[in-house]
């Protein structure tokens, strides 16, 4: 059974170890009003304790604190198993503890329906960051946001150029401009691919802002944003898509 407790902390390139995990990043676009109670009582007292208990964890739930169409929630569901993951769907209407829990959400209707839409992107963690790092202000409860990035490419050539760029140094740069490396892996499904999305965590807003001064002006980014490979036409990333989040009271990450 999986649960934040079971996160274990790893070093960013180098020294993390073992298989990549999958990821399934959920967005669910919400209603205003009593719908967004509802669905926070369904994520905190139904679906995450039912994901635990299949293996999927630790759970990540944020808002969005900068970004377009809110009220939205989004969920970070890692696996070690792809199985677990894209079938926990189907498994959670026969969880009878689930079921009982989850029917104010599941059963909803009227005025208190608690969701538009949901949207699913299906990941793998990169070789050399293969499991999720809970950060240290999240096991402390501590104030955090999230800084939530996905690169899109023109090519998958340039795909494969831009995640090399991060296997040759962008995780410690990151790590020494006083960002907490959460994830990085490719998008294997979802609504824009060739792709990659990772998470960033920072302890307020300014620090996020000073932390992306930091990167820019690192030595080792210079060189390596310099390198002839990367600098090539078409250009690693054609579009990239930014957000901030920061995690509900519920949050396992």
């Amino acid at each position: 059974m999986a649960g934040a407790a079971e996160a274990v902390a790893q070093s960013p390139a180098g020294g993390a170890k073992g298989a990549p995990e999958y990821y399934e990043l959920r967005r669910y676009q919400l209603r205003s009003g009593p719908g967004t109670r509802v669905a926070d009582q369904y994520f905190s007292g139904a679906l995450i304790p039912a994901l635990n208990r299949m293996g999927i964890g630790p759970v990540g739930a944020f808002s969005v604190y900068f970004g377009p169409d809110t009220p939205a929630y989004y969920l970070l569901l890692p696996s070690t198993k792809l199985e677990t993951l894209v079938t926990a769907e189907l498994e959670l209407a026969k969880d009878a503890e689930f079921m009982k829990a989850a029917a104010p959400f599941w059963e909803a209707s009227g005025g208190v329906v608690p969701y538009e839409t949901i949207e699913s992107t299906l990941l793998r963690a990169f070789e050399g960051y293969p499991k999720l790092t809970v950060p240290a202000t999240a096991q402390k409860k501590e104030k955090r946001l999230y800084h939530l990035r996905q690169y899109v490419s023109p090519t998958n050539a340039a795909h494969v150029r831009k995640v090399e760029m991060f296997h040759h140094g962008e995780f410690e740069i990151f790590a020494r401009s006083g960002a907490a490396n959460v994830f990085y892996a490719d998008v294997l499904v979802g609504p824009r691919v060739p792709s990659l999305i990772y998470m960033l965590s920072f302890p307020d807003m300014a620090a996020l802002e000073a932390g992306w001064a930091k990167f820019s002006a690192d030595p080792e980014w210079k060189k390596l944003s310099a390198d002839p490979r990367y600098r090539l036409d078409p250009p690693t990333v054609s579009n990239i898509f930014s957000l901030v989040l920061r995690p509900l009271g519920y949050s396992q990450v």
